[in-house]
């Protein structure tokens, strides 16, 4: 970290210092905006290269959806037929090309000149928590390729890639806390950028006669600022979005997410696939092939075809997966897996000696945080309004990363005969009221306690600013 004497201000930190005054009765806000400069000087300085490399990524992913269709595109279209054969018949064809594994779930051809997908898990050579995809075309039943794939989406190869690049940079699950402390810190930072500009705003307004011309646009670092703080302003919602949604699947804040939505009931339901009864008993054992066309499971397994039609019959269109049974006691679970709006999200179980369906779950019926955090989800990963989604995403995340540059640069502007300007002095707080502070603290330390990404660098912020103070304090009386 460096010192008093070489530390600039934060990217993006107000150029006006000079707008602060001590007189005696400032107002709260006046009292606090030194504080927001500090903060949005460390923050901008220490979580801006996380930020940048998220953003980067994020771009690239926003991209990845329609490059995906055009690498893979013999996988995933077809020339439109006449008829699609029977399900089991492209599953056998499946099994024929690629015996290995055994069937987690199947992905029948969603649309005209769409391909049918039959997922493989234990496929040696493939990542634990990833499926082999077979590509099938449903009118000849030939299998045009095998893919890896990851996640509910269906990510193939190259978007896997850059997914898992986004979220944890290819290191695994320490690898996600960079991504957790970008989340955490970009809505701090933008609302702090939003305080900053909203004070100078004002501080001009209060500053210049009505009758003044409005002066031509400076140059140099001011120019900078306006650019960084114009297009912050503009993009501030989406950022708050960003982060918001990008903390609910995170490691440690996404946890506690989580069990907040329990402790209030929020939860997403799930259908029940286990049998009981008559139904209890009559599943396939695991690992069974399923694709009812021979074999001594046929007895007392009616097959996908029965079970797909036993999903049409309760509204379920396309696209959806059927999941088979986990065991002698587990039906099939087919489900709705369209992302774009409108959602489709409905699910049903089906027994496998019967064909009758034994549970059903409707996205309606979700409760409100289930359903805000699924239109969330898929908002942020770019399938909710598709094309128009990706082009808006990547609009953000290009934004952010002229944001940060720009910052940075008016860091580099500011410079002082070769090392970096001075920074805004310390001890601000000391001017805040003890009414204002006490809550502002318990309230900090709230957030920090359920954003721990936040919450554990803030006190190293503050511990190493205030180790420095002490150190450039016994200088100083060295020189003296």
């Amino acid at each position: 970290m460096p010192t008093d004497e070489h530390v600039a201000p934060a990217p993006g930190a107000d150029d006006d210092v000079a707008d602060r005054r001590d007189t005696p009765a400032r107002p709260v806000r006046s009292v606090l905006r030194p504080l927001v400069l500090r903060l949005h000087f460390y923050a901008g300085v220490l979580v801006a290269p996380f930020l940048l490399i998220a953003a980067t990524t994020g771009l690239l992913y926003a991209g990845s959806y329609q490059a995906e269709k055009v690498i893979y595109g013999h996988e995933l279209r077809v020339p439109a037929g006449d008829t699609k054969l029977p399900l089991s018949r492209q599953i056998d064809a499946a099994r024929e090309a690629h015996p290995e594994g055994t069937i987690s779930a199947v992905r029948p051809s969603p649309d005209d000149t769409a391909t049918t997908r039959v997922l493989l898990s234990g496929v040696k050579g493939v990542a634990e928590g990833h499926t082999r995809a077979v590509f099938v075309d449903p009118y000849t039943a030939k299998v045009r390729g095998a893919l890896e794939q990851y996640g509910s989406t269906g990510a193939l190869p190259l978007r896997t890639w850059i997914d898992e690049f986004h979220r944890d940079l290819h290191l695994g699950e320490s690898g996600r806390l960079y991504s957790e402390l970008a989340a955490s810190w970009l809505w701090v930072i933008t609302g702090g950028g939003l305080l900053l500009w909203f004070a100078r705003r004002r501080n001009k307004r209060a500053t210049t006669p009505a009758a003044t011309p409005t002066a031509a646009p400076a140059g140099g670092r001011r120019r900078t600022l306006a650019l960084h703080s114009g297009v912050g302003v503009w993009v501030a919602a989406g950022l708050f979005f960003l982060s918001a949604t990008g903390l609910t699947w995170s490691t440690y804040a996404g946890a506690n997410v989580t069990d907040l939505r329990a402790a209030v009931g929020q939860t997403t339901p799930a259908v029940a696939s286990g049998l009981t009864g008559e139904h209890a008993g009559h599943g396939a054992m695991p690992g069974m092939d399923m694709g009812g066309s021979g074999g001594e499971h046929q007895a007392t397994d009616v097959g996908y075809d029965a079970v797909l039609k036993a999903a049409r019959a309760k509204g379920l269109g396309d696209p959806v997966e059927i999941v088979p049974p986990s065991g002698p006691s587990a039906g099939y679970t087919v489900s709705q897996i369209q992302r774009s709006w409108p959602e489709k999200q409905d699910a049903v179980a089906v027994a496998p000696a019967t064909g009758e369906v034994t549970d059903t779950v409707r996205f309606a019926d979700y409760p409100l945080l289930a359903k805000l955090s699924r239109w969330g989800i898929d908002l942020h990963t770019g399938v909710l309004f598709g094309i128009v989604n990706q082009l808006a995403l990547a609009a953000l995340a290009l934004s952010l990363i002229l944001i940060i540059v720009w910052g940075y640069r008016m860091w580099w502007q500011r410079g002082r005969t070769g090392a970096f300007g001075r920074p805004f002095p310390r001890g601000a707080w000391r001017q805040v009221p003890g009414y204002v502070l006490a809550p502002l603290a318990v309230g900090i330390a709230v957030v920090g306690y359920y954003l721990p990404l936040l919450g554990i660098p803030l006190v190293a912020f503050l511990a190493v600013d205030i180790a420095a103070g002490r150190i450039a304090a016994r200088r100083a009386a060295r020189r003296a």
